[in-house]
């Protein structure tokens, strides 16, 4: 591994060098999907002259697409890996002392930490996961709704899955001899548009309720997929639902994780989408769809790789990591323990061979806090290290 390193390495002095955009590799990190190189630039080098020169990188290194963007005061080259891996969820649950109560697993992020969605933060609200078809969102929904599930009672959170297409969550809505899905869903899956309606309708009249009576506790997580397919369908009813919802759900603790393929005005309404102040996008089309699918311009989220290959995006900044992934069987089978008793534990997972969690890293999460210059920001908690308390 070491031998490529240095050659690729190598190899983007020498194209910078002969476009006489002259740099030094100082370093990098190597994740399951892509290395990273930190690439020091000269003091008089404009960033536009390297950033150009991604086609020229890939071409010579021999990889299906090279990404560059600025990182500080340096330059970072993210090359695919040939030997890409999956990063499992179960893999870090095992890594994860303790996970904080309402907090969703991502991934890891580009440094190969832990990256968490904490739902209760202010700056979190709702998430659109974006990105085409192949790009892994419906399976980064699915780790994050286990993840959710396997750390928190019934009391701390709840789900309600609208799935218009029939199996993005059918591992957790499946009956088995234990019983019906997952202990955590409020009532079953929704497929057809006027149940949705209907669902949206009764959360809208909780939120109120929860609204007059200044309570917020259990979150419910309303997952959503193809939820732009849903809005064409639903009109104007959907959108007016789905716009009170994204406009004073969270404070009612009541939070929207919606996936789409292109969130087109159009299709999500301008005002229901910039109620979404967190962003996961997958590989896209193009610049353009990037730039709606980030809601900022210039992310590089067409170059993506796909299979899970994502960015975070929330105020202004972004961060790529690669998305966790479990797989239908395991999902099941974590169900069905559920099911078999342990499910008011917070603490079940670590009763299970398969799962048992181990002292292990900390963790980044998604919790939006004043940033400081002498730090590397760390997702939504800009320039502050978390250390996952028990």
């Amino acid at each position: 591994m070491r031998r490529v390193l240095e050659y690729q390495a190598d190899q983007i002095e020498m194209v910078l060098t002969s476009h006489r955009v002259p740099g030094r590799v100082m370093g990098g990190v190597v994740t399951p999907r892509w290395v990273s190189y930190q690439v020091l630039p000269e003091i008089t080098t404009k960033v536009s002259r390297i950033m150009a020169l991604s086609e020229e990188l890939a071409l010579r290194l021999g990889a299906q697409g090279v990404r560059v963007s600025r990182q500080g005061a340096a330059i970072q080259v993210d090359v695919p890996r040939e030997d890409g891996q999956v990063v499992r969820l179960l893999g870090l649950c095992r890594r994860l002392k303790e996970i904080p109560k309402q907090t969703a697993i991502l991934g890891l992020d580009e440094t190969g930490v832990p990256l968490l969605l904490r739902l209760p933060s202010p700056e979190v609200a709702h998430v659109l996961v974006s990105g085409t078809t192949g790009s892994g969102k419906t399976a980064l929904v699915r780790s994050m709704a286990l993840s959710l599930a396997m750390h928190n009672r019934l009391g701390e959170v709840q789900m309600v899955f609208i799935d218009p297409k029939g199996n993005g969550f059918d591992p957790f809505t499946a009956f088995d001899k234990f019983g019906g899905g997952l202990p955590h869903l409020l009532r079953p899956a929704v497929q057809e548009i006027h149940q949705a309606i209907f669902l949206l309708g009764e959360m809208v009249e909780e939120m109120v309720r929860r609204d007059r009576e200044n309570i917020s506790e259990p979150r419910v997580v309303i997952f959503i997929d193809e939820v732009a397919d849903l809005m064409e369908q639903g009109g104007k009813a959907m959108d007016r639902l789905m716009t009170r919802l994204t406009q004073r759900g969270r404070s009612a603790g009541l939070h929207i994780i919606a996936c789409t393929q292109k969130p087109l005005a159009a299709s999500i309404g301008s005002l229901t989408r910039s109620n979404f102040p967190v962003r996961l996008v997958g590989s896209v089309a193009s610049a353009d769809d990037a730039k709606i699918a980030a809601g900022i311009p210039g992310t590089g989220a067409e170059k993506l790789l796909g299979r899970g290959d994502f960015l975070l995006v929330a105020k202004g900044h972004v961060t790529r990591f690669q998305a966790a992934y479990v797989n239908e069987q395991e999902i099941r089978q974590i169900v069905s323990r559920m099911n078999a008793g342990g499910r008011h534990s917070r603490r079940w997972l670590t009763e299970t061979e398969s799962v048992q969690a181990a002292t292990g890293t900390d963790g980044r999460a998604v919790q939006v806090l004043p940033p400081t210059p002498k730090k590397r920001g760390l997702g939504l908690m800009f320039g502050h290290q978390l250390r996952l308390i028990k």
